[in-house]
């Protein structure tokens, strides 16, 4: 556990802010899973805020069951920023976040999100302008510079703390990488010595393993996970479960039916049909990960027009799935997990390593996933 401010955050486990992922329908649903210390909000313009967007307004509703919860706020206005700082505060969430890492080019034009790491000072007016106006705890999440050249998270981790940040999270890649490559830890360690408020790492944390490794490695006082949850909303469990030294167990396939489905049915009872379905083919790509023959369900949904054609294709792909291969045993849950480990090992090669690990991998579960290609 890890105690930022006033909130005790148990375990020391975040999902990170995701634009178009964390709206309400996923945090409920990573929250019920378990595992989870905070879930936040889908990053918020602070102008859109401060205006009254209507929509905007809407993105921002929560439940009380998703305690506890940060919402996290992007801009380049210390004015705007503290009057956004203040709604947040309004609305009732238990966090709030500032977001000085996001790499999209649409907010850098802002001089906004990552942007804000090439002017440290205008950075500290936003943090001191939004720490005077609030009582909640105040975080920010950076990346470690705008590229390598300009790494200076170093000095904007203490910026944020000489200025009563309760806490910083950072990704442990430069804002120019975006995604591409790979995270690199070491930065997050050096980030842990300097600062004494606590410090939630980011990055490539893809399975129960990686956070733990993170940690070990790093000492930072907790991991927060992006992407990963996406193609495994019970990462956090699962991770949650490797600290406490208990058992991981592996999502069924009756278990992601049943999570796809309701997932499904809240979007769809809320969002507008053309949204929800964009919405719910963008979830379908990442649920199906890893399910056999989930490449066919991609294909198919993408010829379907309306909601209720899509749920009624989902819940007939998932009955067909178990009614041919019964109910899942431990002994096919291992199987999955098998392929899905050795095809991660593959990935992080060299393509000629890849080649000759792919010969090493054996032959029934190369055999299964050619048939079944997901």
């Amino acid at each position: 556990m890890v105690q930022v401010g006033s909130v005790l955050v148990d375990p020391p486990l975040w999902l990170a802010p995701m634009a178009g992922v964390t709206d309400r329908d996923f945090r409920l649903l990573v929250r019920r899973i378990g595992g989870v210390g905070v879930v936040s909000m889908e990053f918020i313009s602070s102008r859109a805020i401060v205006s009254g967007n209507a929509k905007t307004r809407e993105l921002m509703y929560f439940a009380e069951e998703e305690r506890p919860l940060a919402i996290q706020i992007y801009g380049s206005d210390p004015e705007t920023m503290r009057e956004a700082a203040v709604v947040v505060e309004g609305l009732g969430a238990d966090i709030c976040d500032i977001n000085m890492g996001c790499p999209a080019n649409k907010v850098l034009k802002g001089c906004a999100g990552a942007a804000l790491m090439g002017d440290l000072k205008l950075a500290e007016s936003i943090v001191r302008t939004v720490r005077n106006a609030i009582s909640i705890p105040l975080t920010v999440k950076f990346r470690l510079g705008l590229d390598d050249c300009r790494r200076n998270y170093i000095d904007l981790g203490r910026m944020c703390e000489a200025n009563g940040v309760a806490a910083v999270a950072m990704h442990a890649r430069t804002a120019r990488q975006m995604f591409d490559g790979q995270a690199d830890w070491s930065h997050l360690a050096h980030l842990k010595e300097a600062l004494s408020i606590p410090v939630i790492g980011n990055g490539d944390v893809r399975e129960p393993e990686d956070a733990l490794r993170m940690m070990a490695e790093t000492g930072c006082d907790g991991v927060m996970v992006g992407r990963g949850a996406t193609r495994n909303p019970w990462l956090f469990r699962q991770i949650a479960a490797k600290m406490a030294g208990a058992r991981i167990t592996e999502p069924t396939l009756e278990d992601r039916r049943d999570l796809i489905l309701e997932h499904f049915r809240m979007v769809a009872g809320r969002e507008n049909p053309q949204f929800a379905l964009h919405k719910l083919r963008k979830f379908t790509g990442w649920y199906t990960h890893g399910v056999p023959h989930g490449k066919e369900l991609r294909a198919r949904i993408n010829e379907l027009g309306d909601v209720p054609s899509f749920l009624a294709a989902v819940e007939s792909f998932f009955d067909e799935l178990t009614s041919t291969s019964g109910p899942t045993t431990p002994r096919a849950e291992n199987f999955l997990a098998e392929r899905s480990t050795a095809e991660r090992e593959c990935a992080k090669l060299s393509i000629p390593e890849r080649e000759c690990a792919e010969r090493s991998i054996p032959e029934r579960i190369r055999g299964e996933r050619s048939k079944s290609a997901a």
